[in-house]
């Protein structure tokens, strides 16, 4: 008599269009390996170096849905994780002549141990209350990097200029590298996130965010587990910061402002919450969204100067409409309409 799994998927028995739900994934999966290797040589450069920042802005959009997702602390403080990242990573390339590889895994481990070092005392801290207590963090890490006495590494207002580095590849110029690095990185993290949430450090996470007392009654370490988290966020977008100084190949404090956390928010919400692949999604809107938006007010009132300002109208619009029309994020939209579509066997 064949043994029940007890960690079986329920909704692996499904079909979708007469296919088995694990080989959608499977196939999805693969078809969204193929175009990512192979889009860099269909489009310009330019269009690679905004697929590459798409990348960038995904794995720091990961980062902060696995602490807000997945485990149900808010952040807006996200700006100053990535600006510590990027600036680990420029001051590593411009003072000490580290090569820029080098530099990713000691700007995550910094931010890892920041982001630790935060979650302590943010442990007694909820909802708006964490929520102003990372706003802090992130309206004051602009000015500490503008700060007179620090100007000898972090290069004050001037900011630092990060070369971008040549194509070790024959075949690949620089900015297709530069993708295919960004996107191995993102993979790996990917991957790490992945197994992360189905482990049992996820399953705690998961536990704290849907109700603290009762993780707590079951023996979950949750001062612990809360600041660990604050940590892998930090340690994500501490990557997605460096990864980003190399892209843009410059930083400066004007570059982290707290706008940039509340772009980092909206990305994760339009996404999708505690969903890995809606990230890629919150990349896409993060970076896309403006440009759609400045297009459509063209389209409307064309070249006027005076209708620039109408740019953040349409854009604000465009997200209340999509929170109102898909509360749940594109993931959650997918998931709805394989809810709908998917049958049972012989059904």
């Amino acid at each position: 008599m064949a043994s029940h799994d007890p960690r079986a998927n329920p909704a692996d028995s499904y079909l979708l269009f007469g296919i088995a739900m694990p080989k959608v994934r499977m196939i999805t999966l693969v078809v969204g390996i193929a175009l990512a290797i192979t889009l860099p040589f269909m489009v310009s450069n330019f269009a690679v170096f905004q697929m590459t920042q798409v990348l960038v802005y995904a794995i720091a959009v990961l980062g902060l849905n696995l602490l807000t997702g997945y485990n149900g602390q808010f952040s807006l403080g996200h700006s100053a994780f990535y600006a510590l990242g990027a600036y680990t990573t420029a001051i590593m390339i411009d003072r000490y002549e580290i090569e820029y590889y080098w530099t990713i895994l000691p700007a995550g481990i910094v931010c890892f141990i920041g982001g630790f070092l935060f979650g302590l005392p943010a442990l007694r801290l909820e909802g708006l209350y964490l929520a102003l207590a990372t706003f802090a963090l992130a309206v004051a890490t602009p000015q500490l990097l503008r700060y007179e006495h620090f100007e000898e590494f972090t290069g004050g207002v001037q900011g630092i200029d990060v070369f971008k580095p040549d194509s070790p590849i024959s075949g690949l110029n620089a900015d297709q590298y530069l993708y295919f690095f960004v996107l191995v990185v993102g993979a790996l993290l990917i991957l790490g996130a992945w197994n992360l949430v189905r482990g049992r450090t996820g399953r705690a996470m998961i536990a704290i965010r849907d109700n603290p007392i009762a993780a707590s009654t079951m023996g979950i370490n949750t001062s612990l587990y809360k600041s660990i988290t604050f940590g892998v966020s930090g340690f994500y977008t501490g990557i997605a910061g460096a990864l980003g100084a190399i892209v843009a190949e410059f930083v400066a404090p004007d570059s982290f402002t707290f706008f940039l956390s509340v772009w980092f928010l909206v990305g994760m919400v339009v996404g999708g919450l505690a969903s890995i692949p809606a990230a890629i999604a919150g990349g896409i809107f993060i970076l896309y969204m403006p440009n759609v938006s400045e297009e459509v007010i063209s389209l409307f009132f064309g070249n006027d100067p005076s209708a620039k300002a109408l740019i953040w109208v349409a854009f604000g619009l465009f997200l209340i409409f999509t929170v109102y029309v898909v509360p749940n994020g594109l993931a959650g939209l997918i998931r709805q309409g394989i809810a709908k579509l998917a049958r049972r066997p012989g059904a």
